[in-house]
């Protein structure tokens, strides 16, 4: 019996993200169709391009510059991602992380550029503050490295650079490595050497371009951010950006690209919805908290898995967080999506009721979140804890906060998934080292989606993916709301607010293993202490967990 219970639930798991196109299409808001996953060519180059409107000539022009023709391009997709040798996606073979038993891959005690230390802590209130981070947040994780072992070589080859003038950097540019230019670019910016970053970035114009390869395309927005930071104008531009936004439904067309050619979304859904499966299995009644509901479409996919259960679907409730951008995207409010999620769950026959917020994530009390009793409680965080400010920001550190608050509400399990990869509290070169490599990555995973020329494309990454980009490289303080952490990092932190660790089953691994089989076979996932790992080639990409 128990054998035939385990296999239902497997057969339920699986089929958790493969039902049929009409059964969600229909409910979804427009232009989310997201259980297909065609080529990117599919969608088009006809669409409307969106372009950045110059915000000022001199700081903010995203406009494709070509690159010179007899620029020599960095042209191994896989360079950047396969040296990484710390990530558990890393052959056996390769350097090991583990032949340092004091390493610790999520410690930002340092830089994670050999040799840079030196700079790092030279500041030494900094050197204290890290200190007392790790000795209140404890040893972190042995799992993962994103320290950028892949830009090692071009940071030492980049400084060999330092004695050029302007003249022969313009002369050197067929020659020259970009991925070199992107690193002395930042370690001059670094040193605060502005004349030389001015001809840095000269060279760079040359070398970038929007629709050219991975670290070109991404060269194109870190030249944005570097120009940003230059002229201290990091949140004037930001806060342009968020005002040029496309229209509602351009930027919707804009995201589900982005949905459908890569699975990090995907994976953030599918891995919480087969936990909260699996938890709430015996539950008659189910309250679920989303952070970030976006348009709602991962409650489609539960709501219908639930609606198959023995004895009948339970009663769930849904109790949405809005953002920003999702409410430009759809065009309105919470109402919009309670309504497609009330009308679904209708059509499965299963009970519900949908609950708004009204409030911000960092506004969030209790009180806004409508608890009640006899109600099993599930929490979901996917990709939004790493925008709330932590105690390196201001002392209010909302990001501990809210764990607290959501352990005061007894939940039956909490779902976290993040990005993996260390910008919080580094110091600006070794975030500015690590965003190229993880970012790289990410250009890469996009490439062998979607033709380079594709106007979609292009635009796709200029509205949702560059400002990200420009905000870790441009801003400080609280402007700066692109602040990733580690898993290592977060494991302290939900344990110092009470939490335990809920290992994810071997049915959730396959539940997210069959879903990557949408997708280029160069993304992997790892199950590692409880935890899943998604990623591109070598690199880690993107982590899922639960807790209790």
């Amino acid at each position: 019996m128990q054998t035939s219970q385990k296999h239902q639930t497997r057969v339920n798991i699986h089929r958790l993200y493969h039902q049929p196109v009409k059964d969600v299409d229909q409910f979804c808001l427009p232009h989310i169709q997201i259980l297909e996953n065609n080529a990117c060519s599919d969608i088009g180059s006809q669409g409307p391009s969106v372009s950045y409107q110059a915000y000022n000539d001199q700081i903010f022009t995203l406009e494709s510059s070509t690159a010179a023709a007899s620029f020599v391009a960095y042209d191994s997709p896989s360079a950047i991602s396969v040296s990484s040798s710390r990530s558990p996606f890393s052959p056996q073979g390769s350097q090991s992380w583990m032949s340092d038993p004091h390493h610790s891959p999520d410690n930002t005690h340092g830089s994670p550029i050999s040799g840079s230390s030196v700079v790092d802590d030279s500041n030494g209130l900094k050197h204290k503050l890290r200190e007392l981070e790790v000795s209140l947040l404890g040893p972190e994780s042995d799992i993962i490295d994103s320290c950028n072992c892949c830009f090692t070589s071009g940071a030492h080859q980049a400084a060999s650079m330092a004695g050029l003038n302007h003249e022969q950097l313009v002369d050197m540019i067929p020659r020259l490595d970009l991925k070199e230019v992107l690193i002395a670019c930042g370690q001059a910016l670094y040193d605060n050497d502005k004349s030389r970053v001015a001809g840095l970035m000269h060279v760079l114009e040359k070398m970038v371009s929007v629709s050219g390869e991975p670290l070109q395309r991404l060269g194109a927005y870190v030249l944005e951010g570097l120009r940003a930071r230059l002229e201290s104008s990091g949140s004037n531009i930001y806060k342009a950006l968020k005002c040029q936004e496309p229209t509602s439904s351009e930027l919707m067309s804009y995201m589900h690209i982005l949905f459908r050619i890569c699975p990090y979304w995907k994976f953030a859904y599918t891995s919480a919805n087969a936990v909260i499966k699996e938890v709430m299995e015996y539950e008659q009644r189910i309250h679920i908290i989303d952070f970030q509901i976006a348009q709602g479409t991962q409650w489609m996919y539960l709501i219908a898995a639930l609606s198959k259960r023995p004895g009948g679907p339970p009663f769930i409730r849904v109790t949405g967080i809005d953002d920003s951008q999702s409410n430009h995207a759809r065009g309105g409010g919470l109402s919009i999506v309670g309504q497609k999620l009330s009308e679904f769950a209708k059509s499965y026959n299963v009970p519900f009721e949908f609950h708004d917020t009204s409030v911000s994530t960092s506004e969030i009390q209790v009180q806004n979140l409508n608890i009640r009793p006899g109600e099993a409680l599930a929490v979901n965080f996917p990709y939004v804890l790493h925008h709330m400010p932590d105690e390196s920001v201001t002392i209010s550190n909302h990001r501990d906060r809210l764990l607290r608050l959501v352990k005061s509400l007894s939940p039956k399990v909490v779902t976290l998934v993040e990005q993996e990869s260390n910008t919080n509290t580094s110091p600006f070169f070794s975030r500015y080292i690590e965003t190229l490599e993880y970012y790289t990555a990410m250009f890469e995973s996009i490439d062998v989606a979607c033709p380079r020329d594709d106007k979609q494309r292009i635009s796709a990454e200029q509205h949702c993916v560059a400002r990200d980009i420009v905000n870790m490289i441009a801003c400080e303080g609280q402007e700066r709301v692109e602040r990733h952490e580690l898993l290592g990092k977060w494991r302290s932190r939900f344990m110092m607010a009470g939490f335990s660790p809920y290992p994810l089953s071997s049915l959730v691994t396959s539940a997210v293993r069959d879903m990557l089989k949408e997708y280029n076979n160069n993304y992997r996932v790892v199950e590692r202490e409880g935890s899943l790992y998604l990623g591109w080639i070598n690199r880690a990409m993107a982590t899922s967990s639960a807790w209790r």
